[in-house]
């Protein structure tokens, strides 16, 4: 019988410097979890197993919200493709072995919308993972991502954990990574587009197409929905219904997307950019389409509360302030 988060429980928010468990960590606060736990890569290292299962044997964590992985775009994937697979694997089995190990109850992996196949149809199903075959330029992250729900889900039906993982669309907001090669396209989108407004230059080139369609979910409204979902107390009865055990993870997105052509005339008219757009079709698209099936979280009544374009707003205006606290020259 599941009992769902608990405000008394001690939370362990893994990657909570990250977009996602920075957000985690700021939503569990406002909804009045005061337990929380953190630690950065200086004080405990997630692949090192052994202080891992230390941190855990002396915490107590009754809850685990793992946001921590090695994680970039297009170009960081293809490059450090054996970098991508070998440190999220090991992050992934030291926490959660670890974890298992202390009889952690409540445990939530994040994975990513990457771990359907690249020709999956749309928009895509919790029980369409493993149909297909996966696109080639992230299938390192992939795999690993996978290996990790049915890690999850492997450890969930034989000790009977109230466990389960969430594969969120492409997320962005604030604490984003905006390097502008190793970060995912809209916050790399967005700090191109600034820095071409700043300097005056006369043309953006943007890696693609143009034509590949993404879903996008700021990063506050995703963490709201997880916290929702570990919060729920019903979820063992819909894995059960929906997918006969087989698997325990639930997509988390917004139920729509745009082109990528269409999200960089956003971002160009949002920054205030008026120069030329020309898309570099000699550089990989992708993954033509990725739009996830939300119908989960839909019925619960979880839903998304920021459009893109006033989340691109937001993330802009963090951009932009960082920026001047950092002293850069953007302004």
């Amino acid at each position: 019988m599941e009992t769902g988060l608990r405000h008394a429980d001690r939370i362990f928010v893994a990657g909570h410097k990250g977009l996602v468990g920075s957000a985690l960590v700021e939503t569990l606060q406002r909804k009045g979890y005061t337990n929380i736990v953190t630690r950065t890569r200086e004080e405990l290292d997630l692949t090192d197993q052994r202080g891992v299962v230390d941190f855990f044997a002396k915490n107590q964590v009754d809850a685990v919200f793992l946001a921590a992985a090695k994680v970039g775009g297009i170009f960081a994937n293809n490059t450090y493709r054996a970098e991508f697979i070998a440190e999220n694997l090991q992050i992934q089995n030291s926490v959660i072995l670890a974890a298992n190990r202390s009889n952690v109850r409540r445990l939530v992996f994040l994975g990513s919308s990457c771990i359907y196949p690249r020709e999956c149809p749309q928009p895509m199903r919790e029980e369409d993972l493993l149909t297909g075959s996966l696109e080639y330029t992230n299938r390192p992250y992939a795999i690993a991502k996978i290996a990790g729900i049915e890690l999850v889900n492997s450890i969930r039906q034989q000790y009977g954990r109230e466990w389960f993982s969430v594969m969120p669309t492409n997320l962005y907001g604030p604490r984003d990574n905006f390097h502008p090669e190793h970060s995912h396209v809209l916050p790399a989108l967005l700090r191109r587009f600034e820095e071409a407004r700043v300097s005056g230059a006369p043309e953006v080139v943007v890696w693609g197409s143009g034509k590949p369609r993404r879903e996008f979910m700021y990063s506050l409204d995703c963490a709201e929905t997880i916290v929702q979902l570990a919060e729920h107390t019903m979820l063992d009865e819909i894995f059960a219904n929906r997918f006969d055990r087989r698997w325990s993870h639930v997509n988390v997105g917004v139920g729509s997307d745009v082109s990528i052509s269409e999200l960089a005339t956003m971002i160009a008219e949002c920054v205030g950019y008026k120069g030329v757009v020309r898309f570099d079709a000699s550089k990989p698209d992708g993954t033509p389409r990725k739009l996830l099936n939300v119908d989960i979280i839909n019925n619960l009544g979880i839903g998304s509360a920021i459009s893109l374009a006033t989340g691109i707003k937001q993330t802009l205006d963090w951009f932009r302030a960082s920026a001047r606290e950092a002293g850069r020259t953007l302004r």
